[in-house]
């Protein structure tokens, strides 16, 4: 799996960034669907002088693990994947240690972060998709809703406030940072995209995990796609890792950040937030309970009677 971990394969973070804005914009229903009828010109006629379109409103770009909730998402993911008996006890016991650093440190150590996404990532191999989305969204309620940095949920209503769209950009898989999407009222997210085959995962990654230079590949190419000046829009992380998102976007801020990202902030002027002092969360966007436990339900009995076969 570590083939996945090079950080200076240029053309694997590319696609892993196109891969993901793909992905979002299919999330989203929007665009026209490939293939669509396009009618041809009359003969003679001078080709058509298409207008520019006009540039779209700035996005804010917020990272997830330590930036909008406490800790790494996927390992809450793995926790509740256990509780529910669809992970080992070594399985989290491992995601345990790993959180365990990534919490006291406040750091990202990048090679246990991503062999944890490559483990859940290898996990759902033969799984359909959306059985996994409906049991992320029992899971996402249960575990995350209440790990919201309150901090970062007033910067997130700020910039809508000011007719901006907020974005998440992480290395979760794309289909749970989507439901983080959808329970905060977001405009989109961009996650790493696991492949899939006639609506079941492979296993495997399209291109790399949307980390480090992925990720400004992955809004560089969302730029592209809806004609958005990045140059307006503001980003926000926690990690060093992410130094090349920050730099991709002309209002850079840090929150929560490692030592790395706190001194190269200073020393470039950038605004940093601090929210773990007073460790406050902020439990957001849960549904009915019934609706949730049902939903949760119907995808445990699926996932258990496929677990049998």
């Amino acid at each position: 799996m570590w083939r996945y971990l090079r950080r200076d394969d240029r053309g694997r973070a590319a696609l892993a960034g196109e891969a993901s804005a793909a992905a979002a914009e299919a999330l989203r229903g929007a665009g026209r669907p490939s293939g669509a009828y396009v009618p041809p010109l009359p003969a003679g006629a001078p080709p058509a002088r298409r207008p520019e379109p006009p540039t779209a409103p700035p996005i804010a770009f917020f990272d997830v693990d330590n930036t909008l909730m406490r800790g790494a998402s996927i390992y809450h993911f793995a926790r509740g994947l256990a509780s529910r008996d669809l992970f080992t006890t070594r399985d989290l016991l491992r995601f345990g240690w790993g959180q365990m650093r990534f919490r006291i440190s406040g750091t990202e150590q990048a090679q246990q972060i991503n062999a944890a996404r490559e483990a859940a990532l290898a996990f759902v191999a033969g799984h359909d998709v959306n059985d996994l989305v409906t049991l992320c969204e029992q899971i996402y309620d249960d575990s995350m809703a209440d790990r919201i940095w309150e901090g970062t949920h007033r910067l997130i209503h700020r910039h809508l406030r000011e007719g901006q769209r907020v974005w998440l950009v992480t290395a979760t898989p794309v289909e749970l940072a989507d439901i983080i999407k959808r329970r905060l009222g977001l405009d989109g997210a961009l996650g790493t995209v696991a492949e899939t085959v006639d609506g079941v995962y492979t296993g495997r990654l399209v291109g790399d995990l949307l980390h480090g230079p992925a990720k400004a590949a992955a809004i560089e190419a969302l730029a592209r796609h809806e004609n958005v000046d990045l140059a307006e829009c503001t980003a926000y992380s926690d990690s060093s890792n992410d130094l090349p998102l920050l730099n991709a976007v002309g209002h850079p801020n840090a929150v929560n950040p490692d030592t790395a990202l706190r001194d190269h902030a200073i020393e470039r002027g950038w605004p940093v937030h601090e929210f773990r002092r007073h460790r406050a969360a902020l439990r957001v966007g849960v549904p009915a309970a019934i609706a949730g436990a049902v939903a949760g339900g119907v995808a445990m009995s699926v996932l258990r009677r496929r677990a049998r076969h």
